[in-house]
Order: structure tokens, then sequence, then C-alpha cells
């Protein structure tokens, strides 16, 4: 009896060994991918469920990321900054990155990243993890939305970027906070949408402009690919809701995101949380209709994750919530974001 007793606890200490060893192994630490910005790891202008991956990633995994500013040498030169402080990287993207490996769009995208285990239906997390700076100047330029108030004698502008203070100063006396963000953060769209240009936002998320996803932030992207195909750039230091003259403080990043499959999820257009708001956004070639499916988007959540009532879910946006419009220049295409704020559930 001794002995069967004795044997039964082995067989139970080997099981729960057995059990260790899984629950260790599935917390190994998620690998990170070191990707700096080359003529062959950019797509230049585009999102595109054909494109190859540059890189293959876990679930979980961490990409330490470089990204370009939506400029060329050229126009940095036209604009007064010295030869020594243009990008290297820049000037062989430019050079070597054309005809039609270029467009429709302008933006010097790192990637795609492809996500092991990410099908279509899924959602893919893209964890904000940390940005720096990769220079210490941006550039605004001037059109956008009311282009009348534009002088076009003026160059565009470059704006000096001080990390220590995290400030720039736009003039004597005018001082602006920098919180940097990715203009650009997207998977691959549906396959039969083709090459999309990389300029307007859409499902695929993309070019949101969203000025609330720095560090810390979490965005959360339907996929529509198998790998998702993760792209990211359009480095922003500062920027208002709106980016009503078509540019912020335009500038280089460099940034490490952690990219995560969701098979718990599922969503029609990007959602995102910082450490204050849960954010639905939207996007159309109406203002009306970006607006009224970024404010659906909100009551949904809100709906089917808080135990609202869809009618109190729609009074509570209208109390507590914040519609702000997240960009007017990426035509055709308007968008709009709604936040709400966490600290009201307690």
């Amino acid at each position: 009896m001794i002995g069967r007793t004795g044997s039964r606890a082995g067989q139970a200490a080997a099981g729960a060994l057995v059990l260790l060893a899984a629950a260790a192994s599935a917390q190994t630490p998620p690998r990170t991918h070191r990707l700096e910005a080359t003529p062959a790891t950019v797509a230049y202008g585009y999102y595109w469920a054909e494109a190859a991956p540059v890189l293959r990633v876990a679930s979980g995994d961490i990409l330490d990321v470089d990204t370009l500013l939506t400029n060329t040498p050229n126009g940095l030169r036209r604009a007064g900054v010295p030869e020594s402080k243009i990008q290297a990287s820049l000037k062989t993207i430019v050079g070597e990155v054309t005809g039609s490996r270029r467009g429709p769009g302008g933006h010097i995208l790192t990637g795609p990243v492809y996500v092991e285990g990410a099908e279509p239906g899924d959602v893919l997390e893209v964890k904000v993890l940390a940005i720096d700076f990769a220079m210490d100047y941006g550039y605004n330029g001037c059109s956008g939305f009311i282009p009348s108030n534009c002088d076009r004698s003026i160059p565009t502008r470059i704006l000096p970027i001080d990390a220590r203070t995290m400030t720039s100063q736009f003039k004597p006396g005018i001082v602006v906070p920098l919180k940097p963000f990715f203009g650009s953060m997207g998977v691959a769209p549906a396959p039969g949408l083709g090459r999309v240009s990389s300029n307007p936002p859409g499902r695929h998320a993309g070019n949101l402009d969203n000025r609330e996803l720095v560090a810390g932030s979490t965005l959360f992207i339907p996929v529509f690919v198998p790998g998702a195909l993760f792209e990211i750039g359009d480095g922003h230091a500062a920027q208002g809701d709106g980016e009503v003259d078509q540019t912020a403080i335009e500038t280089s990043l460099r940034g490490r995101v952690q990219l995560t499959v969701r098979k718990d999820m599922r969503l029609t257009w990007p959602r995102a949380e910082t450490a204050a708001d849960y954010i639905s956004m939207a996007s159309d070639e109406d203002l009306t209709i970006a607006t009224t499916t970024a404010v659906q988007e909100m009551v949904d959540f809100l709906a089917s994750s808080k135990g609202l009532s869809t009618h109190e879910a729609y009074q509570l946006v209208s109390i507590a919530g914040h519609v702000a419009i997240t960009q007017l220049v990426d035509k055709p295409v308007y968008g709009v974001h709604v936040r709400m704020p966490k600290s009201l559930f307690k």
C-alpha cells in the first residue's frame, strides 16, 4: 500500500513538473527584433496584401524599428537643413526606391512585418512601448484644409527638437510641448483593394494621424490577410487634432512596439487604449459618416463591455465622451475619434 501511494505521489509530482515546464515555456520572454529602414525594408507609399514581408516575428515579439520622416533630401535642403543633418538612410532610400516600387502615397513605411499566427478575422494588438527621436529637428509645411492661409513665398519651417525638455520653440515666446507618435501604423488591407495609398486611413488603420497614440498606448487593428503585414512610419513630434495644414512637426523616430495576435477579439474598425481613455476611430470621405461610425463604435464597445444598454451607452458618450476630428487633410478621407475616460468606470 505504501509503495502504491508513493507511486501515485511520484506520478502526481511528475505531472506537476510537466505543467510547470509548460507554464515556463509559455512565459518565455518575447524576442526583440531590430529593424532598420533600408531600401530593402520599406514600403514607399502603400499598404498592400501582396507585399513581401521583410521580417517574420512570433506573436508577442517586440519590434525595435527605425522610421523616416515624410520628405526627401532635396525637400529638406530647400528648407535650409544642412547636408550633415540629412539622414544617410533617407538619401539611400529616396535614391534607390524608385518607379513602380513607389506610391501611390508618399510615406516611407518600415515593413511589412509578418506576424505568425495572424489570420483574417483576428485582431493585431500593437502596444507602443517606447518612442525616441532620431534627429534634433522636424519640419512643418503649409497647405491642407485652408491653403489660402499659406504664403507660398515662405519655405518649409524647420523646428528644433529638444529631447531633454521635450519642447520645440515655434518662435520666441511660443514653446510647443512634444508628444511623439507614429502617424501611420497599419496592416495590409483586404486583397481585393489592391495597393492602397499610404495617405488616407481606413479599416486597416494606416495613416490615422491620431495624436493619442503615444508611448504607453495600444492600438487594435482588424486583420485582413495571413500574417497581418504590419507597417509603421510617419513620425510626428507634436500635432494638434485635425492636423489642419497637412503636417505636424514631422520627424524621424525610433520606436519599440509589441505585436500580439488576438484571437479573442473581433473588430470592424481600429480601436485604441491609452492610460486615460478608451478610443474608437473611423474614417470616410463624408465627415458625417466618419463621425457617425466613430460614435457608434464607442456605443457598441460600451454596451458590450461595460454592462450598459445601447440607450445608456449613447447617453454616456454625450455626457462624458469627447468626439474629435483626428485629421482633415488625408484626402479624400476624413478621420474622427471618440475618447471615453477610463476613470468613469470604478
